[in-house]
């Protein structure tokens, strides 16, 4: 009797147990979205296991529609085009560096589940002066309807973490909130030097923001470092580009958990002049994945 005590002792914790994932927040403006083409992938980056994305429906401020998706196992199409009604995930034929760093962050933590989300827009400055008609993530500007893309963004978070058990094998999900990712600036590097000399501040609120909505105050954060082409007749495409170069190097200089991804200096572009080719996607990726790493076990 004293051993079947223990059996069950040992055996119900067993049935109902939590499960670990670990989740890495992606946001930014196009290269985040990203650019790359799913027929230049190589073959161990087209499936995945234990590896999910939400990846939040991308419409400009005032919409209502924003932040809508469906948790699935990652798979390429998660690049621009890609769309979702919250009950169908429609991936187009691009990519962005949530496949390559997906496989380096799980070699590093080959014992957990990894889950992804995702909202990207292309465009999309942080100041309000910038956003043209693509979207702003100033968390108080009001524009149409009150909602902007820091909105979007929170919805998608919401939709995302009311989903208790991500993976569906009936097991409860203890969410690890484990990093944000962010690849943005060139919109605000595009016009007044008055707006690119705001980024550090803006950079720095959202950042916390962000840290905020996941309610991990010390969540490491990783940016991309923005480039230029310099493919336009002027040579030089983001007139700013220095300038926010320079915020982002102060915000993780300032920031105890923050890094910054350099290698995108080095990018080739693709079919114009704002955004990388598929190798520089790849390469961003598993970047921000040693990077993100190293804040991790920091």
């Amino acid at each position: 009797m004293k051993n079947l005590k223990i059996f069950f002792i040992i055996l119900i914790p067993s049935l109902f147990y939590s499960q670990k994932i670990r989740v890495f927040i992606l946001a930014g403006q196009s290269n985040m979205n990203g650019f790359g083409y799913n027929k230049d992938l190589p073959g161990n980056l087209k499936n995945f296991k234990d590896v999910y994305i939400f990846q939040g429906n991308s419409v400009p401020d005032g919409d209502v529609n924003g932040g809508t998706g469906k948790w699935e196992m990652l798979k390429p199409g998660h690049g621009t085009g890609f769309r979702t009604d919250g009950i169908i995930n429609t991936l187009s034929d691009r990519f962005g560096p949530e496949l390559s760093f997906a496989k380096r962050i799980k070699e590093r933590f080959p014992n957990d589940k990894i889950a992804l989300i995702k909202y990207a827009r292309e465009g999309t400055s942080i100041d309000s002066l910038a956003a043209a008609g693509f979207g702003c993530w100033d968390a108080d500007f009001n524009g149409k309807n009150g909602i902007n893309q820091y909105d979007h963004f929170l919805k998608t978070v919401k939709n995302a973490l009311a989903e208790s058990d991500i993976d569906g094998n009936g097991k409860k999900d203890e969410i690890i909130p484990s990093g944000i990712l962010w690849m943005q600036g060139e919109s605000d590097a595009g016009l007044s030097e008055e707006i690119a000399a705001h980024y550090y501040s803006h950079l720095k609120t959202l950042m916390n923001q962000m840290r905020a909505a996941m309610l991990a105050d010390d969540l490491p954060v990783v940016i991309g470092k923005i480039s230029d082409s310099g493919k336009n007749e002027k040579g030089k495409v983001w007139p700013m580009g220095e300038l926010v170069q320079f915020a982002q190097e102060k915000f993780v200089k300032e920031d105890r958990k923050a890094a910054i991804v350099r290698s995108t200096v080095k990018y080739n572009y693709g079919n114009d002049p704002w955004h990388y080719d598929s190798a520089g996607y790849l390469d961003l990726g598993s970047n921000f994945a040693e990077a993100v790493f190293r804040l991790i076990i920091k």
